[in-house]
């Protein structure tokens, strides 16, 4: 691992940024999830989840919930699960419907085999020891049981990355400034399968691609902003980047008359 793929690790990874900062409380979060509204086509990521799910009876954990958005839509759907809500944050828990509780993803505070699906969405990139995380998954799921986890391409917003790349290059008088930080790609779509299939014979990708196409900038400027617990791995001004950034977004909307954004996600149904 390089010097700079070391300090990238130590940065998504750390547990006091993430609990303290990062997902202290989910207004970062909700700010990304938030960008979704102008995607076309529009994936109802939970409702694709729950139907997933529509073979399990019994108890359903989601490791990594964040701010409920799985946990509360299978509560709506479907009342006869247990549901366990787990995450490294306190204070993104706080308003989650219970039950939930406290835990690290690579020590998982429940008995083999007593999960009869486990989901882990969106975040696995931010346990430190991912083969350690993706067997506490296999771990505490029944023999028969599904894992679910989703993550992001490494194509993932590519005009995000090039516009804050332009933002910083103005800022620092550089031309083409340095990329923002990436917090998935320590396991993106195309690494996930390699990952799970240590542990599960089974791996089926759902990509999920889509296109979102904004009229004004803030949408776009509000998902730059809610990187700011990562301000320091930046290497450029963080709050006067995204003013440029701003000012570059305004810009070519005005030309435009649009923003677009190219996504790619992708939900990996795992089974033994």
């Amino acid at each position: 691992m390089t010097e700079q793929s070391a300090a990238h690790a130590a940065a998504v990874t750390d547990r006091a940024r993430l609990a303290g900062s990062a997902y202290r409380s989910d207004r970062d979060l909700a700010a990304r999830q938030s960008l979704y509204h102008w995607q076309t086509p529009r994936h109802d990521l939970p409702g694709i989840v729950a139907g997933q799910l529509s073979g399990v009876r019994g108890r359903v954990v989601e490791v990594g919930c964040g701010n409920g958005t799985f946990i509360q839509r299978l509560r709506a759907d479907r009342p006869d699960l247990a549901l366990l809500g787990l995450d490294i944050s306190a204070g993104i828990l706080a308003r989650v419907p219970g039950p939930v509780a406290v835990a690290d993803a690579a020590r998982l505070p429940l008995a083999p085999g007593s999960a009869d699906a486990v989901l882990a969405l969106h975040m696995l990139y931010h346990v430190p020891d991912i083969p350690r995380a993706v067997s506490e998954l296999s771990r505490v799921a029944t023999p028969d049981g599904l894992v679910i986890a989703s993550t992001n391409s490494h194509r993932d917003k590519a005009e995000l990355d090039d516009l804050w790349r332009r933002a910083a290059g103005d800022v620092l008088g550089t031309g083409q400034g340095p990329a923002r930080i990436s917090l998935s790609a320590r396991f993106s779509l195309e690494d996930a399968p390699a990952f799970l299939g240590v542990e599960f014979s089974r791996v089926e990708t759902i990509e999920l691609p889509g296109t979102v196409t904004v009229h004004d900038p803030e949408p776009v400027i509000a998902h730059l902003a809610s990187y700011r617990a990562w301000a320091d791995q930046h290497e450029a001004p963080f709050d006067a980047t995204i003013e440029r950034a701003r000012t570059i977004a305004s810009d070519h909307i005005a030309r435009h008359g649009t923003f677009t954004v190219t996504c790619l996600s992708g939900v990996l149904v795992c089974r033994r």
